[in-house]
């Protein structure tokens, strides 16, 4: 190996064989990452329990928040996320079909759209930095099109984004942000419906399983002490094939210019996309299938082969 290694040298020279091995992992790191599964991961109901907060603010930074505008820690807990440079949403209340006491400031849907941009307006003040929105509770509101309707209206002047948390199937949402600017993402799963440290794992694995399949998935989790510490157990150990973003990482603008979507339409065809591999071992596969049909790989393959075949004539 080491005669190898001085017959390289001495033939190409080492500026050039480094350039080789530099360019082949560099092109290794593309095709990891190009194969990389995106995971979002939303904290809801955030500003009333500082303990658990706090140590939601320790994961990665990657680790959104959304919170509770009329919160008593809220505007406390926005300005730390902020300094870390972490995603924040406000979580804004929305009237539910059940009958439970409700968030100050809850958006019903015979509102004005007045009334509704007061409420936002004042969300916005109490919550600084917030890139983004989400509804708490609110399967009456989101269920209801003229509702929401009314909402993306006033957020279309406010540039944040709507992540849909879908607390019921009949959700308007996407529907009623159409003709505005509002980008609309949604939920796919929620981490702590039953709060056991088995079941946030459980339904981690969902999400991660969900994120290889379609290429990214959004999940939803509360500030409760048995998800704080499942999550902490988790993302320290978070396979290497699932890349942790922000929601607003996922969001996917779509050019105005309608001529040129239809043009692009008309000049690409359509490819029917590779399925995300499922396990990490499909991953691994489909890296070394890449890696074999690689043209840097390929390229240096055939310079040591040269260098061998130029080596064993000089010697015969």
């Amino acid at each position: 190996m080491m005669k190898m290694k001085y017959l390289l040298m001495k033939h190409v020279g080492l500026p050039t064989l480094l350039f080789w091995i530099l360019s082949f992992f560099t092109s290794l790191l593309v095709t990891l990452n190009a194969q990389a599964a995106r995971l979002a991961i939303v904290i809801d109901d955030v500003g009333y329990r500082v303990h658990e907060e706090n140590k939601i603010l320790q994961m990665p930074v990657a680790v959104s928040i959304a919170i509770l505008p009329n919160s008593p820690f809220g505007r406390k807990m926005a300005e730390k996320a902020h300094q870390q440079g972490r995603e924040i949403l406000i979580h804004l209340p929305m009237a539910p079909l059940s009958q439970q006491p409700l968030e100050k400031n809850t958006l019903l849907p015979a509102m004005s759209r007045e009334e509704i941009d007061r409420i936002i307006q004042d969300a916005i003040q109490k919550i600084p930095h917030a890139v983004g929105m989400n509804n708490h509770m609110g399967s009456a509101m989101t269920s209801d099109f003229r509702g929401m309707e009314k909402v993306m209206q006033v957020l279309s002047r406010h540039h944040l984004y709507f992540l849909d948390s879908v607390t019921i199937g009949s959700t308007q949402v996407t529907k009623a942000a159409m003709g505005t600017s509002v980008p609309v993402i949604r939920r796919n799963v929620f981490l702590d419906n039953v709060q056991t440290e088995a079941e946030t794992r459980h339904q981690l694995n969902r999400a991660i399983a969900l994120a290889r399949k379609q290429g990214s998935a959004i999940a939803i989790g509360h500030p409760h002490p048995t998800t704080v510490r499942a999550l902490q157990q988790a993302l320290a150990v978070l396979p290497d094939d699932i890349e942790l973003v922000t929601p607003g990482m996922l969001l996917n603008f779509v050019s105005p210019n309608k001529n040129e979507q239809q043009i692009a339409r008309k000049c690409i065809r359509p490819q029917k996309p590779e399925p995300v591999p499922e396990t990490q071992l499909d991953y691994l596969k489909r890296v070394g299938k890449a890696l074999i049909n690689n043209v840097i790989v390929d390229t240096l393959s055939q310079h040591i082969q040269k260098l061998l075949d130029a080596y064993r004539n000089k010697g015969r």
